[in-house]
C-alpha cells in the first residue's frame, strides 16, 4: 500500500491533509572568515582592493619603472605623455611619472597616520567626558571651541607656527580632526552608560576602569572604525590642499597637493601636469570612502542588507 493511500486512510472522514506551502524564507548561508565578509560586502571588497593596489605603488615605487622624482632635466622640460614619458615632465623637466608614484608615500602616510592618532586620542578624550560627569563640560567646551574653526584653517595656522615637513603636516591634521572623533565616541559612550548591563556592573561593585574596558570600549570600536576611515580619506585632501597653497610639505619632497600647484599656471596648456596627481588622489580618496560605506553597512544592524 503506498504512502498516500496510507495518509489517506488514517484522515477522519470530511476531512483533507493540507498540501505541503513552500519556503517563503531562503536559507542563511553563513560565510565565516575574511574571505565570506568580503563577499557579503563587496563594497568593501572593492575599495579595500584600489587602497591595496595604491599601498603597493607607493611601497615599490622605485621598483616601477621611476627616475629620481627630484632630479632636474631643463632640456626635457614640459614633454608631453610618451612611452619615454608616460605622464609626461614639468617646467623642470622631471618625471611626473616618478613624481606621481613617490607622492603616493606622502599621502598614504598622512591619511594613516592622521585616521591612527586621531583615533586614539578621540577615544580616550570621548571614553572619559563620555563616562565621568564632571569632567564632560570641560573636556566638551575645549572640542567645541576647536571645531568652531575650519580644518583647514585651524591646519594652517598650526603649520604657520612650525617649519614645513610630513611630520608637522600630520600633527596639524590630527589636532583638526580630534574633535569630531571625541564628539562621536561621547555620543555612543552616553547612550551606553544607561544600558542595564552598565548599572549591573555598577552595582556589583565594579572599578570605573573595567566598565570602560569590558563594556563600553567594545561597544564603540564599530562606529569607530567606520569613522577612522573617514577621517583618513579628509586628511588626505587637507594635506593636497595645505601643499597645493605651499602651507604643507616642502616643495622638495614630492606629493600630489605640491605637483598640482606647480603645475596650476601651465593647466591650459599642459592638463596632464594636474590631472595625473588628481586623479591618483581622486582614486585614494574613493577607495578609502568605499571601505568606509561598507564598513558602516555591514557593521551597523539597522542598515544591514540581508536581514
Amino acid at each position: 500500500m503506498s504512502a498516500s493511500a496510507t495518509n489517506s486512510a488514517a484522515v477522519p472522514p470530511g476531512l483533507a491533509i493540507a498540501r505541503q506551502l513552500p519556503d517563503l524564507m531562503q536559507p542563511v548561508k553563513v560565510r565565516r572568515g575574511v574571505l565570506g565578509f568580503l563577499r557579503n560586502n563587496p563594497t568593501v571588497a572593492i575599495g579595500a582592493a584600489l587602497l591595496l593596489c595604491l599601498m603597493l605603488i607607493g611601497i615599490f615605487a622605485p621598483y616601477l619603472g621611476t627616475v629620481d622624482p627630484t632630479a632636474i632635466a631643463p632640456a626635457k622640460r614640459m614633454r608631453p605623455p610618451s612611452e619615454l614619458y608616460w605622464f609626461g615632465t614639468d617646467a623642470l623637466g622631471r618625471d611626473v611619472y616618478s613624481r606621481v608614484m613617490f607622492g603616493a608615500r606622502v599621502s598614504l602616510t598622512v591619511g594613516l597616520s592622521v585616521a591612527l592618532l586621531a583615533t586614539l586620542a578621540g577615544l580616550a578624550i570621548g571614553l572619559v567626558s563620555g563616562f565621568v560627569r564632571w569632567a564632560d563640560a570641560i573636556i566638551m567646551r575645549i572640542m567645541d571651541g576647536l571645531m568652531s574653526i575650519p580644518p583647514i584653517l585651524l591646519a594652517v595656522a598650526l603649520m604657520a607656527l612650525t617649519r614645513g615637513s610630513v611630520r608637522n603636516v600630520i600633527m596639524s591634521i590630527t589636532i583638526a580632526e580630534i574633535p569630531r572623533v571625541s564628539r562621536l565616541v561621547r555620543g555612543v559612550v552616553l547612550s551606553l552608560r544607561e544600558q542595564p548591563y552598565v548599572d549591573a556592573a555598577i552595582a556589583s561593585g565594579t572599578r570605573m576602569p573595567m566598565i570602560i574596558l569590558r563594556h563600553i570600549l567594545p561597544n564603540t570600536l564599530a562606529p569607530l572604525l567606520v569613522q577612522a576611515t573617514y577621517v583618513c580619506a579628509s586628511a588626505m585632501i587637507v594635506e593636497a590642499i595645505l601643499s597645493f597653497i605651499g602651507a604643507g610639505t616642502p616643495p622638495t619632497i614630492p606629493s600630489w597637493g605640491n605637483i598640482m600647484a606647480e603645475g596650476r599656471a601651465l593647466w591650459q596648456v599642459k592638463p596632464f601636469l594636474v590631472f595625473f596627481p588628481a586623479a591618483f588622489l581622486s582614486i585614494t580618496v574613493l577607495a578609502v570612502n568605499l571601505v568606509g560605506d561598507g564598513l558602516r553597512d555591514a557593521l551597523d544592524p539597522r542598515m544591514a542588507k540581508d536581514l
